[in-house]
């Protein structure tokens, strides 16, 4: 009887650890993927650890593909009905707002993934991890990720691309940010110019030659 409930435990235990084994082994192969890394910034942002956060999104990366978007979004909000040829030229003359638009895009990025933790609430860490694929669509080409949310409803898409055992996010798409800056900056400039404080408007904006640049836009308006 004694042995037989000895070997009853030598079986249960050797199972167990068979089975923590396997577990450990299955959490393991997590660490180097996309969604563990979106997971670790995400629980960074909601500790407001900003040094973790830092190491997992390229900032500079991040805002360099955000402008187009920007730019994009303004040329539609503003440049509605204009042949297609002048936004080439109308992009060139304002370049010199690429830097105002930068650090607006900048100063966002925290707000947006603050934004984006607070859907999680008080999810727990593995559970996002192991979670992921039910409101992620995840798709992976060598050390480049691409990462969409499932929800129709949902703009917010990043890009994402191996750094050593993590991921760090070096693009964003969000149509709604894009087109918040936009009219922003639109609104900023157009105050500006209607109270006839053209110097003022472009030093906020940190534009040299402001109005020199209007004068370029209205000459393409004639």
């Amino acid at each position: 009887m004694r042995k037989a409930v000895w070997t009853s435990l030598v079986v249960l235990l050797t199972a167990g650890l068979i089975a923590a084994g396997a577990g450990y082994f299955y959490w393991k192969s997590f660490e180097d993927t996309p969604q563990y890394s979106l997971a670790l910034l995400f629980d960074a942002a909601r500790r407001d650890d900003n040094a973790a956060v830092a190491e997992l999104i390229d900032s500079d990366a991040v805002v360099d593909s955000f402008v187009p978007q920007v730019t994009a979004k303004a040329f539609e909000l503003y440049g509605r009905g204009l042949p297609p040829q002048l936004a080439g030229v109308l992009s060139s003359i304002a370049a010199p707002m690429m830097p105002a638009i930068k650090q607006r895009a900048h100063d966002e990025l925290p707000r947006l993934i603050r934004k984006e933790t607070e859907k999680f609430g008080d999810v727990p860490f593995a559970a996002m991890v192991l979670g992921a694929d039910r409101y992620l669509d995840i798709k992976v080409e060598g050390d480049t990720a691409t990462v969409r949310a499932k929800a129709s409803n949902h703009t917010f898409d990043v890009e994402m691309r191996r750094n050593g055992k993590r991921w760090q996010i070096v693009g964003v798409r969000d149509d709604a940010l894009a087109q918040r800056i936009a009219e922003t900056i639109g609104q900023q400039l157009m105050k500006a110019a209607k109270e006839g404080d053209l110097k003022r408007a472009g030093e906020s904006l940190g534009i040299e030659n402001f109005q020199e640049m209007l004068r370029q836009t209205e000459e393409i308006f004639r």
